[in-house]
């Protein structure tokens, strides 16, 4: 707190010794006369040292004053410089920007859009940390997220930036020419299964159709934490995966892979951008707010 006053003290000093005058230093830092004049002698006070010199008609500092504003000068004019700054991370669209992801978003959601963002705000540098499963922005000192809706927390503001998605049950014709294609989810328990790691742990299948709804811990050769890695082993003949619709839509075009129960897996949410605040919000995260928001949303979800 002491060091907070001295250097308004001390600001409001340099003023005043500048405009040689208590009225158009206490129209400029608009504050009264009478107060401003109290802030100078309780510096003069502290330092021991007569600052300024005054008439009725005149201001001016003494040599002691003339030798500190000289001194001062350098240091408030880059103290000023730093703010103004500062205030231009508010204005501009520039500075790093740190967001989290699975590596699914990345690809979905930032890659393509990245070439357009990039030459559009050339300024702007996002740090882009990949995980699985959700992430404390704050305690990760985070500015932004995206991470399916339903793993959100309810404190955050959210913006959509992909439609409603599917999951698509997946396997080889190398994997289903020795077994029987699964026409219920049941039917999964004779297969072996590549399982999602989230970050409460292996992922439940979960199944729809109409009214009914099922949930099957699923066995099998492979737990893990990348739909990439589930498909690629899919490809391969392990087992049968779970991946985003959007992700394998050409592998089953090209039948590298036989899409199962496709009846049975309903709409998700979707991906969302979240971040703590709308207050001070940086420039750069609007800008990327703004370049990633889905089309069919106009404004935050919460």
């Amino acid at each position: 707190m002491m060091m907070t006053d001295e250097m308004n003290d001390l600001a409001a000093f340099a003023i005043v010794a500048r405009e040689r005058s208590f009225t158009r230093a206490a129209i400029k830092l608009g504050v009264s006369q009478s107060a401003l004049s109290h802030t100078i002698r309780r510096l003069e006070h502290r330092l021991e040292l007569k600052l300024l010199a005054r008439t009725t008609k005149s201001v001016a500092p003494t040599a002691a004053g003339a030798a500190l504003l000289e001194d001062l000068s350098p240091a408030l004019e880059q103290i000023r410089h730093a703010l103004d700054k500062a205030q231009s991370i508010r204005r501009r669209p520039e500075g790093r920007l740190r967001i989290v992801m699975s590596r699914s978003a990345a690809v979905m959601v930032l890659l393509p859009r990245l070439r357009a963002f990039a030459e559009a705000y050339p300024d702007i540098v996002l740090d882009v940390v990949t995980v699985t499963g959700p992430v404390d922005l704050v305690a990760g000192e985070f500015d932004a997220g995206i991470q399916l809706g339903e793993y959100i927390q309810k404190d955050m503001i959210a913006v959509r930036v992909t439609p409603e998605l599917r999951l698509a049950v997946i396997g080889s014709p190398r994997y289903f020419a020795s077994r029987r294609i699964p026409e219920k989810p049941k039917d999964l328990s004779d297969h072996r299964c590549m399982t999602l790691r989230l970050a409460g742990g292996p992922y439940r299948w979960e199944f729809e159709q109409g009214r009914k709804s099922v949930t099957i811990n699923v066995n099998g050769p492979l737990i893990i934490d990348d739909t990439h890695l589930v498909i690629q082993a899919a490809l391969a003949g392990v087992g049968i995966g779970l991946a985003y619709e959007e992700q394998v839509a050409e592998h089953i075009a090209k039948r590298r892979l036989i899409r199962v129960l496709e009846d049975w897996t309903p709409p998700i949410p979707g991906f969302f951008m979240y971040y703590p605040s709308r207050q001070h919000q940086p420039a750069a995260l609007s800008a990327l707010v703004n370049a990633l928001r889905h089309s069919g949303q106009k404004s935050a979800r919460r």
